[in-house]
This record gives C-alpha cells, structure tokens and sequence, in this order.
C-alpha cells in the first residue's frame, strides 16, 4: 500500500486543527491514488488519547505515535531526527505538512538531508497519471501558478492553513494507533526553549478571526475604508484587505488576503468592492459565509458569494451600518 502521510502539528500538548485541514487534502488525494491509505505523524510527549483517536475519526487510517520528553516542545532537530527515522522504517510515497511556522523549519531541514524535493506554501494538490503528487503554489509574486512535481521519493509539499475547510469525523470510522520507539538523547537537541512571549503588538490576525471584512479597490480612495473599518467594528470582526488595496498604500501587508497575502477561513467573508481576481478568491474562498458588494453585477467574488449584493457599496454599506448602529442601541 502506498502511504499518503500528513504532519499532525501539536501545540501545547494538543493536536493544531490545521491537521484536520491537511486530512481533507489526504483524503482527496487517496481517492485518486490507487492502492493508498493515509498516515499520520504524531510527535509529542503525553498528547491526550483522545487527540490521537480524534485525527482517525477524521480520516488516517494510522497515526504513528512518538512519545518523548525531549519532543514536549517543538524543536527542528529532534522532531527531523524523528521524522527522518520514520521515513526510513515505513517508506510514505508522500509527506504533507501545514505552512505554519513548525512546517515551513521542519520539512526543509528534513527534505536536504533525505536529498528529496520539497514545495512550500502550496495551494493546490493533485495526483498525475502516473501516481506522482502536483504541487500548485504562487510563483513571481502571485501573478502565475506553477505546478510542480517532485521525481525524488518520499514526495514533500507544505500547504498554507485555511486553504482547505477541515475534515468532518466519521464517528464510526476505525484505524491503527502505532507507538513508535525511537531513541533520543539530550545530545540530539542541541537548542533549549526558555520560554515563550506572545506577539500583542498586532492585534488578532486575520487568520484567526471569525468575521473579516475586506475592501478593494472599488472602495474609491483611502478615506473611504473608514467604511470597511466601521462595519468590521460593529460586526466584531477584523479588516482585510485586496492586493490592490496594499499596493495604493490604502491598508498594510498583515491585513492582505490573497495567494501573496494571508489564507482565511472565518464563519463570515465581507467582500466590499472587491472584482474577485484568482488570486483573491484562493485566500478566501473557504470561508464559510461569503456576502459580496459590489456594482458589476459580472464580478468573480459573485460566483463563490452566498449572498451576492448588486450595488454601489457607498450607498449599501452605509445603510447597513446605520441598521447596526440602531440595533446596538435598541439591545
């Protein structure tokens, strides 16, 4: 059997949910690739049962387990070590791993040392005619797509959070749990975690918000996006903002959505004069709810809105403001 493995992330003693987002990405993959089960990579020390019984529900047919002291942390040495021991021991035909900041230290340390291929910040996943794994990411600053295929073996690819919507459990569904020995020293970390201090310099980011409302260049001028910046408020959200947007110096990078920006996956998608280019709707496009407002009534962001409102956002938003605004008092 051809093994499709997935990188299960553990932040503080708990599986990431951007593991379920990588099973759904498996699971398509297994159905066009013939004779294959998904396997999942699990490093930590002490991850609950339930974690573990949690990422089968929802699609692995096996989790390899490695349970260490020394792995209670993230650290790039020996969780490459680990996974460097694994990859020989049971040959996956694929790794994937998320675009985080574990992903994105973790397989390029691991990829030069098993002289294999490695694509980062991928997109988009397919399986060729031969079996071999397409890699779809942004190249030249988002403006094309390249797709890539890797002729080393095991196959390598990382791919940005929220691209995908996570994988449903299936209560009934039954895999292996396998706790793998592997021997590790303090020799083979040879970097100590201290401590950690939070970023609370920016606020939440766009990735982690439920609500995001985003502007574009049919917002008109920069002093029009006090619009976008009232409604998220009301809306206890958070602002995002098209490419163009950034590039007129209208709003700053970290508020960007796109394939050169951010991926988001919030419950609810404010798409306020925004056309809908290919590369806005990949950051975007698997959220929720998608409402969009814009005057062509021909507009892309249409055909993957939920509620698709034909108007001039300066007479639209407003009003909708004004409703909120006399809700919020009548409460």
């Amino acid at each position: 059997m051809k093994e499709i493995w997935i990188y299960s992330e553990v932040r503080e003693g708990r599986v990431n949910e951007v593991t379920y987002e990588l099973l759904t990405r498996a699971l398509d993959l297994k159905g066009k690739l013939a004779d294959s089960i998904i396997s999942a990579v699990l490093m930590g020390y002490k991850v609950p049962e339930d974690d573990k019984r949690e990422i089968i529900k929802r699609g692995a047919d096996k989790v390899y387990y490695v349970d260490d002291p020394l792995l209670k942390d993230f650290l790039t040495e020996p969780y490459s070590k680990v996974l460097i021991e694994l990859i020989k021991r049971y040959k996956p035909e694929m790794i994937i791993a998320p675009a985080t900041t574990q992903g994105r230290t973790l397989m390029p340390y691991t990829a030069v040392r098993l002289k294999t291929g490695l694509t980062a910040d991928c997109t988009g996943l397919a399986i060729d005619e031969e079996g071999s794994l397409l890699q779809t990411r942004p190249a030249i600053g988002g403006n094309i797509m390249a797709t890539i295929r890797t002729s080393a073996r095991p196959q390598m690819s990382t791919v940005r959070p929220h691209s995908a919507r996570p994988a449903v459990p299936d209560e009934s569904r039954t895999g292996e749990i396998i706790n793998v020995d592997i021997a590790l020293t303090e020799q083979d970390v040879p970097t100590k975690k201290l401590g950690y201090i939070k970023d609370e310099t920016q606020g939440a980011g766009i990735q982690d918000a439920d609500i995001v409302v985003s502007g574009g260049r049919g917002i008109g001028k920069a002093d029009d996006f006090k619009l976008v910046s009232k409604l998220a408020g009301l809306l206890g959200g958070t602002v995002g903002a098209s490419r163009d947007v950034v590039d007129r110096g209208w709003m700053t990078y970290p508020h960007q959505v796109g394939l050169s920006g951010k991926t988001v996956n919030p419950k609810v998608y404010i798409a306020l004069g925004i056309s809908g280019s290919i590369q806005h709707l990949a950051g975007m496009q698997t959220s929720r709810t998608i409402i969009s407002v814009n005057k062509d009534p021909d507009a892309q962001i249409f055909k993957v809105s939920d509620l698709s409102i034909v108007g001039d956002l300066h007479e639209v938003v407003p009003a909708l403001i004004e409703r909120l605004e006399a809700a919020k008092d009548e409460i």
